[in-house]
């Protein structure tokens, strides 16, 4: 049996990166003898023999030499093996690719055989955002996109790479490349059109939606939840009619259902369901806090802690609006949640509610400073 380190742990040791994840090819055996050899492993790999130990990945070659298991990887950087004796072996592209910096597809074939591949692609997009793009990798996507094999892709595992895409250093990265490749289909067709649709009037915007998007979503890189509610917040305006352009009135709203459906089709957590749809319908409303009345910001405050998407929300406020509205919300709403109702007015069902919204709303000031 030959264990050899493999893809990213090697590209790192490489690069000279922190080692995040090891994983490892396994040849000379068969499963039914590695699991023998290791009974705690746990077989997770659906189309191809995965395995897991202690949380390390240990698969089997997909080709039936290493030259053919190089090939049969994503990208060339990631092609690359390092067995025990410390021998490197990889695609023949593979260190000229990592000393340019550039993002090429292992082989076109490798794509049509595991279209997950294409969420791969745009999430290394995001996380080297110094790389550049190969024109053989977007002629790849668009090729894989052609052929609807994306439709194919498990929805979970697609969710996964926008999460890690979303902790990157450059997360709009991700979406420009899928818009780039024509790969939004199906999984994020909302922005099939944004490309086309301006992101505002001109006094205010010099882009369009999807571009605006992306810059959003760059300023909050290394908050992945804030970096979703970024990639939500202008959802709405992919459905302004287009004799109202550029302007978008009424986007907010428009946007929540969308981000909701977006966030469930990806089988994203319960926290990124309720931060798309907070930031589409609040990402306005936050921007004008300190006008707010003081029961829109009871409102506001209490459906931002009871999702626990308080600071992510006022990241993605700054990002878009540029003011910092985090510490005066803070402090309302630390007073919003010191004011309780008393005995009298208890176990009134809605009646209790509307009341105790007013004490908290008489608690702040209207216009904190």
């Amino acid at each position: 049996m030959q264990i050899y380190l493999a893809g990213g742990a090697v590209r790192d040791l490489l690069l000279g990166n922190t080692i995040i994840d090891r994983d490892y090819l396994v040849t000379g055996v068969t499963q039914k003898e590695f699991e023998q050899k290791h009974p705690s492993a746990q077989l997770v790999g659906r189309a191809f023999p995965i395995y897991l130990i202690d949380k390390q990945e240990f698969s089997f070659p997909r080709g039936e030499s290493i030259n053919e298991e190089l090939l049969s990887r994503d990208l060339t950087v990631n092609s690359l093996l390092l067995d025990e004796n410390g021998d490197l072996y990889c695609h023949p592209k593979a260190l000229e690719d990592l000393k340019s910096k550039t993002l090429r597809p292992a082989s076109q074939q490798s794509f049509i055989d595991d279209p997950l591949r294409v969420f791969r692609a745009a999430r290394f997009a995001a996380r080297f955002p110094d790389f550049s793009i190969h024109p053989s990798l977007i002629d790849t996507m668009r090729q894989v996109a052609k052929a609807e094999l994306l439709d194919s892709v498990f929805a979970d595992r697609i969710g996964q790479e926008t999460v890690k895409a979303l902790s990157a250093p450059r997360p709009g990265n991700y979406l420009r490349l899928l818009t780039q490749s024509n790969c939004l289909a199906p999984w994020f067709e909302e922005f099939l059109a944004a490309e086309t649709i301006p992101a505002g009037p001109p006094a205010y915007h010099d882009t369009n939606v999807i571009e605006h998007t992306c810059r959003i979503m760059d300023k909050l890189a290394g908050n992945p939840l804030a970096a979703w509610m970024g990639l939500c917040h202008d959802l709405g305006k992919t459905l302004t009619p287009t004799p109202d352009l550029p302007k978008h009135h009424g986007h907010d709203y428009a946007g929540v259902t969308m981000a909701k459906n977006l966030a469930k089709r990806l089988r994203l957590s319960n926290v990124y369901v309720a931060g798309g749809a907070i930031a589409s319908k609040w990402h306005m409303i936050g921007g004008q806090y300190t006008q707010l009345r003081p029961g829109t910001r009871v409102d506001l405050l209490m459906a931002l802690h009871l999702s626990d998407t308080f600071n992510a929300f006022f990241s993605l406020v700054k990002a878009n609006q540029g003011t910092d509205y985090s510490e005066i919300a803070k402090r309302d709403l630390q007073t919003i949640l010191a004011t309780t109702l008393p005995p009298e007015w208890q176990n009134r069902g809605r009646e209790s509610g509307i009341r105790l919204r007013e004490l908290r709303a008489g608690k702040i000031n209207r216009k904190p400073k």
